[in-house]
């Protein structure tokens, strides 16, 4: 059982399962009602054996996170102190937000063909038989989201809050905006041929881990992606949409977000996670898109030129790697500026910045948590046309099939305009992933299952000099760390195929993360054992630091 905890974007909070010692029940009961309690979540062997942990020492269960074998539990200090002498883990539940920022002026939705998904609906692949599955502030019960041309397309929702099935208004706005991105059916009146999502007759199950504020748990996240992974077959998920963001604190595989994510990979489903808005500086990317196995997708923005892609720019708030764990991320990049969706008026998003809604529909939104729907969308296309396809030969083909940032002219023609650490392997094609025939170029060297059961984990290939600069072993790419904001025309062509070395990983070798020298010189960040320098992020041995708000208002782009 893997033994971490960590920081997320959304506001949650975890409890890692303790070992129980013999406590009289009495005297937990009396401290119970002496002292506060705090909400932990606590991780053993089983869910029974969390369970009986809890119970034996007079906690009170909120969640059963069976997806990670835990409970979350409220516990005052000698209560979990109690625990903590057992060979349990705990993680202090903590607060999460989601990864959107609002702004933009425009209502013309020019996203599909930024990413020639209007191509690919051509062809006649607009998502139908594919579920994806939205953990997010819920959704609005709009008939563009819950039907396609007449048929009854919302298969469910799900409260994780309340541990309710269908129920999960959404009343925040942020899962709405999401979820027209993806599979919004409804079709522009300046061009009726097309339509305002990228995956419009996609079925959809939505599921509410975050409030109207924006903020939940990470024992709501976890009960959330429990709840899909029970009913993965019952519904057909095959697509996963996470755009939520937050600090790691600790290794990515001992984050128990992270390990049920991991867990949601190994059963099939293709999980598409938000880099977070806390770049442009490196090493911000958060939990969960720091699993090396999932699709971690930045921010780009069409200058509100979708026409023209000359003028085509990296965001300057899209989060950039590499992981602490030296994996490059992101792994690709889509439209995440100003971008325009469906939200209900009386949202909390919509009340607070009404100069972004339309007063009806539509409001603008800023952020990974836009791009990473996106490619959700993507994934669903690519899925329909072929549906034998493992998550790791979607990874392969939508990273095979990008296209890069590159210089289209004078003496550095050909040359990367943003490190990979910054665009990954480029902006997301749709038309091309579903033509190209790539397989076994994503997650080489890794193996999910055996991370599951805590025999093996991975560092990746990037590395850092003794001038601060970050490359990737082997390969070069060499980054200072900035931010050029010149126009990027993403072209044809990707400089990452035949095997991606960048997303390929290593086993870490009898507990020691680094074997073959550390990925990072001169301000290693994996000082005596602790990922972190600055500060140990094991407070307590509650192994959560406090908590920290990754979801940033950012400039539109």
């Amino acid at each position: 059982m893997l033994r971490t905890s960590i920081l997320v974007t959304i506001g949650v909070v975890i409890l890692a399962a303790v070992a129980l010692t013999t406590m009289p029940f009495e005297q937990t009961t009396l401290s119970s009602v002496d002292t506060p309690r705090a909400s932990y979540i606590v991780q053993a062997a089983s869910l029974d054996e969390a369970r009986r942990a809890v119970q034996g020492v007079g906690g009170d269960i909120t969640h059963e996170l069976g997806i990670i074998n835990a409970v979350a539990a409220r516990l005052d200090a000698q209560q979990r102190k109690t625990l903590q002498l057992g060979e349990f883990t705990l993680h202090k539940d903590q607060s999460i937000e989601i990864s959107g920022t609002v702004g933009g002026d425009s209502l013309y939705v020019a996203y599909p063909r930024v990413v020639d998904a209007d191509l690919v609906h051509e062809e006649g692949y607009l998502g139908e038989g594919v579920t994806v599955a939205i953990l997010d502030s819920g959704l609005m019960l709009k008939q563009e989201l819950r039907e396609f041309e007449g048929r009854d397309r919302l298969l469910n929702r799900y409260n994780a809050i309340t541990d309710v099935e269908h129920k999960g208004l959404d009343k925040n706005g942020h899962g709405s905006h999401v979820a027209s991105i993806i599979l919004n059916q409804s079709r522009p009146d300046s061009d009726p041929d097309k339509y305002n999502s990228i995956a419009p007759a996609a079925d959809v199950v939505g599921v509410k881990a975050f409030g109207r504020d924006g903020s939940g748990t990470y024992a709501d996240v976890i009960r959330g992606l429990n709840w899909i992974l029970a009913n993965k077959d019952l519904y057909s998920i095959r697509v996963l949409n996470l755009s939520f963001s937050a600090p790691p604190q600790s290794y990515y595989w001992e984050d128990p977000v992270n390990q049920a994510v991991m867990a949601a990979w190994e059963a099939g489903i293709v999980v598409v996670a938000s880099a977070g808005n806390t770049g442009p500086d490196p090493r911000t990317i958060g939990v969960p898109g720091n699993v090396p196995y999932v699709i971690t997708v930045g921010a780009m923005t069409d200058n509100y030129t979708p026409e023209d892609s000359s003028n085509d720019m990296l965001a300057s708030w899209s989060s950039a790697g590499p992981t602490h764990e030296g994996f490059v991320k992101p792994e690709i990049v889509a439209p995440g500026g100003h971008m325009v969706a469906l939200t209900r008026v009386k949202s909390k998003l919509a009340a607070d910045h009404p100069e972004w809604h339309d007063g009806e529909n539509y409001f603008t939104m800023s952020g990974t948590s836009q791009s990473a729907a996106i490619v959700s969308g993507v994934a669903v296309l690519l899925l329909q046309a072929e549906p034998w396809l493992t998550p790791d030969d979607v990874k392969c083909r939508l990273m095979a099939s990008a296209r890069p940032a590159v210089f289209a002219a004078g003496p550095h023609t050909g040359v990367l305009q943003y490190s990979p650490f910054q665009q990954g392997a480029g902006r997301v094609d749709a038309y091309a992933a579903i033509h190209t025939t790539d397989v076994g170029c994503a997650n080489g060297g890794l193996n999910v299952g055996l991370e599951l059961i805590d025999a093996e984990h991975y560092k990746g290939p990037a590395r850092q000099d003794a001038e601060g600069n970050y490359f990737i072993e082997g390969v070069g790419y060499y980054w200072d760390g900035s931010l050029h904001r010149h126009g990027s025309p993403w072209i044809d062509g990707n400089p990452f195929v035949d095997g991606n070395p960048f997303v390929d990983g290593n086993p870490f070798v009898d507990g020691n993360p680094f074997v073959d020298g550390n990925p990072f010189v001169d301000g290693n960040p994996f000082v005596d054992g602790n990922p972190f320098v600055d500060g140990n992020p094991f407070v307590d041995g509650n192994g959560m630091a406090e908590p920290a708000a990754v979801n940033v208002w950012v400039e539109q782009e």
